[in-house]
């Protein structure tokens, strides 16, 4: 599975927002700056963002951008759905409307199980997990195993 440049810039945008949450809505601009995401590039992931209700917008000389709703509500998942539509695929498809005959039958339990073990850890962790640096406990032990840092 990889994690597009497209859904990692719009889970630091939603995170750059979310820290701010309470003071005046925040400028694309200013995001763009503070993760070094290409401003047009960012432009068409809020908008996006804005689209599935993870952020709201507002026009004009106060306008900018703000979480929809409370950052608990939101998952990682959730932004990178909203960017990339369904988080694991196969050719496109999403593993449950594949069909494999003869000696690959058994590869389709590994697409599902591979699907459901990414979607317990994106779904598991919110944007305000990540803004109080307070990962989920099955989390913090996965990335806390040497092997997990190597690359085979």
């Amino acid at each position: 599975m990889r994690i597009s440049a497209r859904a990692d810039y719009a889970v630091r945008a939603v995170l750059e927002v979310a820290v701010r949450q309470g003071e005046a809505p925040v400028k694309a601009e200013e995001i763009a700056t503070e993760q070094a995401i290409p401003h047009k590039f960012l432009e068409g992931i809020l908008g996006d963002l804005r689209r599935a209700g993870i952020v709201d917008s507002r026009r004009g000389g106060g306008g900018g951008y703000r979480l929809a709703r409370e950052a608990s509500k939101i998952t990682v998942a959730d932004v990178i759905r909203a960017v990339d539509g369904p988080i694991v695929s196969v050719r496109g498809e999403r593993p449950t409307g594949l069909a494999y005959t003869g000696t690959a039958q058994p590869l389709l339990p590994v697409w599902i199980a591979l699907r459901a073990n990414v979607r317990r850890i994106l779904e598991g962790v919110t944007i305000a997990d990540l803004t109080t640096d307070t990962l989920p406990e099955p989390v913090r032990r996965l990335a806390a195993e040497p092997a997990s840092w190597e690359n085979p």
